[in-house]
């Protein structure tokens, strides 16, 4: 009975896979509002769509809630963990701490992914693995707790959204490439977003600098179950092959965007693209203030990897916020991230930032 649950389990108490026993949500609204004291339940769960749904209904306002996403670079390495910065005297100190990394171990780790389990135990195969996560996926929580009925053709469809990683978000597209319909590819895609396979970026503008494009920026939150999806066997063929570049981009925005999330916050990244089709990969917007980062698999990516940054100079002309300066936007340091071997200023600004310093 859920009324006399937490008669029967005195709290403190942690409840696990909580999405699968949502009727008692409302009995803990309660003993939280009689008892008013905070830490004494937990509640664990490993998918998001009956359990969030569940939660803001019966708990807004009593409960805190953190993200748990796969394993970031601090905490398979063990250094500490914090936001990400473009700030260089910060990455210095942050060198400290970090051990370098060559292409070959750099791809291994994209390659194996971030699943915690793959790092706990050293003989799990890492097909296996992610053959079985996506098994348990599709069957438990895309089936039995989405109504998608077809998880054959939603399989197709994650291996399409894995191939189009660092990618605009082509509806269209997507659905091409499946057979489906674009509002079903729309509907589908949420269902990745509300799970935590993906990540979507949002297109930076603002009343000065104008977006050419409403399109988000899709990124697979795990590269190891993305190289899996798409059948890369060995992290050589991957380095190697076509969509090297791709998984490459993602892992950079992966590790930054775990670096917020991990710190209990709202990752604050955008990207750029305007008329002139100029790009940049990332920007941070913290404090009204843009931090523009470029993402190149090149050891020497030289100076030019940064010439789109000059799309954000109409920010810095005195004259531009003249009668809103309430609206005015700051334009901060720059890093290029890349396989450079060290730490290195390009100018006073920018910086060459090793990718696995981040």
């Amino acid at each position: 009975s859920p009324s006399l649950f937490l008669e029967r389990y005195t709290p403190p108490v942690l409840i696990d896979e909580i999405q699968y026993a949502t009727e008692l949500l409302p009995y803990i609204k309660i003993y939280a509002d009689e008892k008013k004291k905070k830490g004494h339940i937990w509640l664990t769960g490993s998918q998001a769509f009956h359990m969030m749904k569940g939660v803001s209904e019966s708990l807004a306002g009593r409960v805190g809630i953190i993200n748990l996403l796969g394993l970031s670079n601090a905490e398979i390495y063990g250094y500490e963990s914090e936001p990400y910065t473009t700030d260089r005297e910060r990455l210095m100190k942050r060198l400290q701490n970090v051990q370098p990394k060559n292409l070959k171990e750099i791809y291994a780790r994209i390659f194996k992914g971030s699943m915690p389990e793959i790092y706990a135990n050293d003989h799990i195969d890492t097909e296996t693995y992610y053959r079985s996560y996506v098994e348990t996926y599709l069957q438990r929580d895309v089936r039995d707790l989405t109504q998608v009925a077809d998880s054959l053709s939603f399989y197709n469809f994650m291996t399409v959204v894995a191939a189009n990683t660092a990618k605009p978000v082509v509806y269209e597209r997507l659905a091409a490439a499946t057979g489906i319909s674009a509002p079903t590819a729309k509907k589908w895609l949420s269902i990745l977003l509300t799970s935590q396979i993906i990540a979507l970026v949002q297109p930076y503008h603002n009343n000065i600098l104008k977006r050419s494009t409403k399109m988000p920026l899709l990124h697979f939150l795990d590269t190891g179950l993305a190289a899996h999806l798409l059948r890369w066997g060995n992290p050589e063929a991957l380095e190697r092959g076509a969509m090297s570049g791709a998984f490459f981009e993602t892992f950079v925005f992966s590790e930054i965007y775990k670096s917020y999330i991990n710190a209990g916050l709202t990752p604050p990244l955008y990207y750029y693209r305007d008329k002139e089709k100029r790009e940049i990969d990332l920007l941070i917007f913290e404090n009204a203030t843009l931090y523009p980062i470029e993402v190149k698999k090149a050891a020497s990516p030289g100076i030019r990897s940064m010439k789109n940054f000059s799309a954000l100079s109409p920010l810095e002309d005195s004259e531009t916020f003249k009668g809103i300066e309430y609206l005015k936007v700051n334009i901060g340091s720059g890093n290029i991230i890349s396989m450079t071997e060290h730490l290195l200023p390009i100018d006073k600004r920018n910086t060459y930032v090793p990718a696995w310093l981040i």
